[in-house]
């Protein structure tokens, strides 16, 4: 029996084929081509040092189905709670966001409450320093659906949030920004994408 070959290109399409076998005198080919999503890692951004009051990725392929932001050591100046956007060539867009983030404290549930201009995370304190991830997928078309769950500082754990958010265009944009005027003064954030 004939071996499978594999065979692919810098553009990230592979072929699949089967030679035909010897002493046959029928020749069987089969070609299924597809395209490759690498996880494609963005550049981390160090509060500060890169950014104070968002934290922008931008340039997001077209082929992208899910995102994944990575947070570590995120604090900001005061008790602003972090907020991701989504945007297309048009921008960021600031409304229509369907979503809640709920969270622990020492045992007792706290619901942070809804976010309609982003997907929230609550931070809820100065002190307070968070890690966690929070993963965009798309649902079809240009909706997309958010989860995040990650973990406090002072012992809180986040139960975790989520949301949906239609957008007018593609998505080409993630922003880590905040619910008011407060800065981001430790931590990183980066973002994976496939």
């Amino acid at each position: 029996m004939a071996s499978l070959v594999l065979s692919g290109d810098t553009s990230g399409s592979i072929t699949v084929s089967a030679p035909a076998v010897a002493g046959s005198t029928t020749q069987t080919l089969v070609n299924v081509t597809g395209t490759l999503a690498p996880i494609v890692s963005g550049t981390a951004l160090t509060a500060v040092t890169n950014f104070t009051t968002s934290a922008d990725f931008t340039g997001i392929p077209s082929w992208v189905k899910r995102i994944t932001l990575i947070f570590s050591d995120i604090s900001l100046s005061g008790s602003d709670n972090v907020l991701v956007q989504i945007g297309d060539s048009g921008g960021l867009e600031t409304t229509g966001y369907l979503g809640a983030n709920g969270y622990a404290i020492s045992g007792a549930a706290t619901v942070a409450g809804n976010f309609t201009t982003g997907w929230g995370i609550a931070v809820g304190s100065a002190s307070g320093v968070f890690f966690g991830t929070m993963q965009i997928v798309n649902l079809t078309g240009n909706t997309w659906v958010s989860s995040f769950s990650g973990g406090f500082s002072n012992a809180a754990a986040f139960s975790g949030g989520g949301g949906n958010k239609t957008l007018s265009a593609q998505l080409d944009r993630v922003s880590v920004t905040r619910t008011g005027t407060n800065t981001f003064d430790a931590g990183t954030i980066n973002i994976l994408y496939e």
